[in-house]
């Protein structure tokens, strides 16, 4: 489908009774977030809140709420983007086929973006960040902050919109120390291609000029998160999915998109940072305060009747579960062509996406060896862990398939399958002293941490035990215990204190289990919790648990341990302690009081009665 503009998107999704219109007057101080929060958890329909209290604009959250939803969005364009990225991966097919492929390189046409197009309906009216809908999402946040953002930035050795980055990095607008209206916090993780820029900027001793837009065709949005490779510019991507040019123009130095309902500019001077956050994020948890880039507002534009979109993260999955999703299915074998002999890779998104990656390789090498072990997938994980956003991850999965059968994506397969071959003396690799998601919490400090990478191939040594065995029975070290999946144990203990207590406690635990490790063989996994019954009870929460409060160095251990030429292992189980930490970062919870306000907006007589299933 072909949008112009973010209205046109919502005017389609309505007439197809996939948008709902809020006629109630809403708080952005929490309400709205709320709304959202509990009609995407419904899967509910996209939202257009028309009375948002402090400001005259409109704002709009859900738009990309389901997959399906999504889909429906580009549809008829989806299959364009596959069929270039498949060209770019096997150019031949061009040549063999060319008369198939015209349509594809006709479509690839609309990648070059227009400079200067005679409409630019962003000039409309200029206005102040005052003006804009403050939407603040969580009890503890540090203040309002866009959460849609294309963030818009040049190489200054390179001017120009074919070099330039578009990413989502979330801007705070207003709290902590911002000047209203005069400042605002810009907060970029590592690995991102805004720190390139900026790198860039300060060593010429210059601002770095940013414009971020906001809104605009529903394509753009999606092409600030999409991970293409460091050259290739968003921009063309947003004009091939949208299936219209991007549309910008200069002005006072700054890059405009013309069709965006919003934009703000300002610059970044080097060394000048403010403390950014706390913000509820996408990990289930706050990122804390720190000091991030401060960027000096220029001039903010509004477009007529312009709509302001938002989404809430929070513990996935959330919104950008279905970006993550829809993303997947644009780039398709995109990743594994990329990397020698890996078949799949699969980010796991109940777990925050970054802190746990499943992938499955090819074991080619050795074909002398007289038995199977891990190998070429031991190489496929070290160029994992050092590709783009795949860099970031912390726990590795890793096997081989021979069978073709198996999926990252089957998460309980996975598992089984895996499990099943581990050799725990074996299969562990840490990396430590190394970087991790600056919103990770787990590590030794902001963007500091470790890896572990658990690379398992052979043949079957043991069938991962779906009943708690007795040897795991509460006792005077644990007070509950259950089966998270098969072969996977979670035993509660107290809450953490430090790290010196949990060293003597896994102490007792090996004391207590290594005098029968035959008895642990059919439970590899062994996770310390602080709720062992509410870790078992969902796959998703174990996911969140056992893979967002771990960092792998420090918790890490195991039932008869060995460290043989530096490399560690266990003979038992491998204990994760998953326990929340003091320097971790609160969990999100929701206010109970704006819960209960917002009823109204659900009960009989509101915009949403009986709009939820």
């Amino acid at each position: 489908m072909r949008y112009t503009t973010l209205e046109e998107c919502l005017v389609d999704l309505e007439k197809n009774n996939q948008l709902v219109r809020i006629k109630e007057e809403t708080d952005p101080f929490l309400e709205m977030a709320a709304i959202h929060l509990r009609v995407h958890e419904a899967k509910g329909p996209a939202l257009l809140f028309e009375n948002i209290k402090g400001t005259k604009y409109r704002a709009a959250s859900n738009i990309f709420g389901t997959l399906e939803r999504s889909r429906f969005i580009f549809r008829g364009n989806i299959e364009l983007v596959q069929a270039l990225i498949k060209l770019r991966n096997n150019p031949a097919e061009a040549l063999k086929k060319p008369l198939s492929n015209v349509r594809t390189a006709l479509a690839g046409l609309k990648a070059l973006p227009l400079k200067n197009p005679v409409a630019k309906p962003i000039l409309h009216k200029q206005i102040a960040i005052s003006d804009l809908p403050l939407i603040q999402h969580w009890p503890n946040d540090g203040g309002a902050f866009v959460t849609l953002p294309q963030v818009y930035t040049e190489d200054i050795e390179k001017p120009g919109i074919m070099q330039a980055n578009l990413g989502m990095y979330r801007i705070q607008l207003s709290g902590n120390d911002y000047k209203l209206n005069e400042e605002i916090g810009l907060h970029y993780q590592l690995h991102r291609g805004i720190g390139v820029h900026q790198t860039k900027a300060n060593k010429k001793g210059q601002p770095l000029k940013v414009s971020v837009f906001v809104g605009g065709p529903p394509a753009h949005t999606l092409s600030a998160v999409m991970p293409l490779p460091e050259g290739i510019s968003e921009m063309t991507f947003a004009g091939v999915l949208g299936g219209r040019r991007f549309r910008y123009f200069y002005r006072d130095g700054y890059c405009i998109s013309a069709d965006a309902d919003f934009v703000i500019t300002g610059e970044v001077y080097p060394g000048e940072n403010k403390p950014e956050g706390p913000f509820g994020d996408h990990l289930g948890y706050y990122s804390l305060q720190h000091l991030f880039p401060l960027m000096k507002v220029k001039k903010v534009y509004a477009k007529e009747n312009a709509i302001w979109p938002f989404t809430v993260v929070g513990r996935p999955p959330q919104e950008d579960t279905a970006f993550g999703e829809l993303i997947h299915d644009l780039t398709g074998d995109a990743i594994p062509n990329e990397i020698p002999g890996l078949k799949e890779v699969h980010a796991v998104d109940a777990a925050g996406v970054h802190p746990l990656l499943l992938a499955i390789g090819s074991e080619r090498y050795t074909p002398y060896m007289p038995a199977k072990q891990p190998s070429e997938i031991l190489t496929i994980a070290n160029h994992v862990l050092g590709t783009g956003q795949l860099s970031l991850a912390k726990f590795l999965f890793i096997t081989a398939d021979e069978s073709k059968h198996l999926s990252a994506s089957n998460i309980p397969d996975f598992f089984d399958y895996l499990l099943r071959r581990i050799d725990l003396t074996r299969d562990v690799h840490f990396y430590t002293n190394t970087s991790i998601d600056t919103l990770d919490y787990s590590g030794t400090g902001l963007n500091k941490g470790s890896k572990v990478v658990f690379a398992a191939y052979g043949d079957e040594i043991r069938q991962p035990a779906k009943d708690l065995p007795a040897i795991l029975a509460p006792n005077r070290l644990w007070t509950s215990a259950a089966m998270a999946l098969p072969g996977v144990a979670c035993i509660q203990l107290p809450a953490f204190t430090s790290y010196e207590h949990a060293q003597m406690e896994t102490g007792e635990i090996d004391q207590l289990l290594s005098a029968d490790v035959a008895l642990l063989h059919h439970v590899p996994i062994i996770v310390v919790c602080d709720d062992a019954l509410f870790t078992a009870a969902t796959l998703n929460n174990f996911l969140w648990v056992a893979f967002t409060r771990c960092n792998p160095s420090h918790d890490i251990y195991g039932v008869g341990t060995t460290t043989i030429f530096k490399h560690w292992g266990c003979n038992g189980s491998l204990i994760i302690d998953a326990r929340i930490k003091p320097h971790h970062a609160p969990v999100l919870e929701r206010d109970k009081n704006v819960e209960k306000k917002i009823e109204r907006i659900f009960n009989k007589g509101g915009s949403l009665y009986k709009v939820l299933k």
